[in-house]
């Protein structure tokens, strides 16, 4: 980060200094809220956990060099304290962005595809200049001012992820580091059980361009009527992007090569390219086009842009991860999180890859639908049919929907299986798999399936470890 000193940050933050001997001493970062991750000059900010207080690890932070310890209550060593750390967090964050003027943020929302579309834009990004992008899926008010503080004096370009639960939320993340540039993906059902409907998800992503100034440029998905319609949200100039003949920068001639990974002519009013992507899945084509739209508004030339999505690679675990096994075993670990929309395009890129050989899904359940869950876990289930599995493995009673909608669908001809958890999914699924054969596994965070892709690949011996 920004090196500030302690005396600086506490009047930032209004915090009150608790055992310093030095308030000039100074925090040069990172700011970290995992004490193991603590170093020379560092800020540990403590957090309360579900399983863990932050709090109580203050004294083995600060033991591993932090400078100091941003907490509610005093821990025994040097701390600046606070009413509130994620608001003490969003504050500073906000403070470093404002101390670098020549800074261009660069936001992407959405409700499938933020994460790979984030990193897609970081990588092209990076060519222009010393770039910071979040971590992993920090998005939210914690992820998002942890990557915010990373901003140093050489950061010319930040790449933020903005994620939402609730009204409000992208326009104080926006708040915290104004963006000149904003990409919304698309609206669909994730957290749909918050919001109650999907204009009321649609109503929160706008929040991302109506934040963007007038000289800026709002980036938006042609292909969804929703986002198209927050041109009218916006007073910044509109770039839109899809499959779309309408869209500015858009994919045409889309085709798949054996692994499932997209190649199209990427058209644009500069002209067009080949581009063909490492990544698995033809859902991967609209965040390629949307990294396309901010790099090219950035500076980044055609040429440039179109050899730098053929050559990126996926930087977040767990999404789409394509592992081969020695045996011809294919397993695709896209168990980060689930939507409705994410989840249907899981399935279509595992029916591409599975051609000439058999298909099959471990799938959990999805998180935050509301009043929407059964019936969307029924779709998924006839979405299941309809890709062609040979077999379909359903984790726990929440999913098991998906199995009756699976059943229900007359073009079902697979096996249906449901298990209790995790280490029943990877016995079925192990179980049943031959060489040639391609292997899903999905579901929301909270299911930690990754423990059933990592049990299969040979990364976690589910009877003896604890999955990462």
């Amino acid at each position: 980060m920004i090196p500030l000193s302690v005396a600086q940050i506490s009047e930032i933050v209004g915090a009150r200094a608790d055992l310093f001997a030095d308030l000039d001493a100074t925090v040069t970062g990172p700011v970290v809220i995992d004490s193991r991750k603590a170093g020379p000059g560092s800020l540990f900010a403590a957090l309360p956990g579900q399983q863990a207080d932050g709090h109580d690890f203050a004294a083995q932070a600060v033991a591993a060099g932090a400078m100091a310890v941003l907490a509610t209550r005093p821990v025994g060593v040097p701390a600046l304290i606070v009413p509130d750390v994620p608001a003490a967090l969003a504050t500073l964050a906000a403070a470093v962005v404002a101390r670098r003027p020549g800074l261009t943020v660069a936001a992407i929302t959405g409700s499938a595809g933020k994460t790979t579309a984030k990193d897609l834009a970081a990588q092209l990004i990076e060519s222009l200049g010393p770039t910071v992008s979040p971590q992993a899926s920090y998005n939210n008010e914690i992820g998002h001012p942890l990557t915010v503080l990373r901003v140093t004096e050489q950061t010319r370009y930040l790449v933020a992820e903005m994620s939402t639960r609730g009204p409000g939320h992208i326009a104080a993340l926006c708040r915290m580091s104004p963006p000149r540039l904003g990409a919304v993906l698309c609206v669909g059902h994730a957290h749909a059980g918050e919001f109650g409907s999907l204009d009321e998800v649609a109503r929160a992503k706008a929040e991302l361009p109506a934040a963007l100034p007038a000289d800026g440029v709002a980036m938006l998905n042609a292909d969804d009527p929703r986002v198209l319609a927050m041109a009218g949200r916006t007073a910044a100039r509109v770039v839109t992007f899809g499959r779309s003949p309408r869209a500015d920068i858009r994919a045409a001639g889309v085709v798949l090569d054996e692994a499932g990974r997209p190649g199209f002519t990427l058209r644009t009013p500069d002209g067009s390219a080949p581009v063909r992507l490492r990544l698995h899945g033809e859902h991967n084509v609209g965040n390629a086009l949307a990294a396309a739209a901010l790099a090219g508004q950035l500076g980044l030339d055609l040429d440039a842009v179109a050899e730098g999505l053929s050559a990126a690679t996926a930087r977040s675990r767990w999404r789409m991860e394509v592992t081969r096994r020695p045996d011809g075993v294919t397993i695709i670990n896209d168990a980060y999180n689930a939507s409705p929309e994410a989840l249907g395009a899981a399935l279509s890129a595992l029916a591409a890859m599975a051609r000439g050989g058999r298909a099959f899904a471990v799938l959990g359940p999805m998180k935050e639908l509301g009043a929407y869950a059964e019936e969307l876990h029924e779709q998924a289930g006839r979405q299941a049919a309809r890709a062609g599995l040979a077999g379909l493995i359903v984790v726990g009673e929440e999913a098991a929907p998906i199995l009756a909608g699976a059943k229900a669908d007359p073009s079902w001809r697979g096996e249906l299986v449901q298990v209790p958890d995790a280490a029943a999914a990877a016995a079925e699924a192990g179980r049943r798999a031959r060489p040639g054969d391609v292997v899903l596994v999905k579901a929301a965070r909270a299911a930690n399936l990754q423990r059933v892709a990592l049990a299969l690949t040979g990364e976690l011996d589910l009877t003896r470890e604890t999955a990462p």
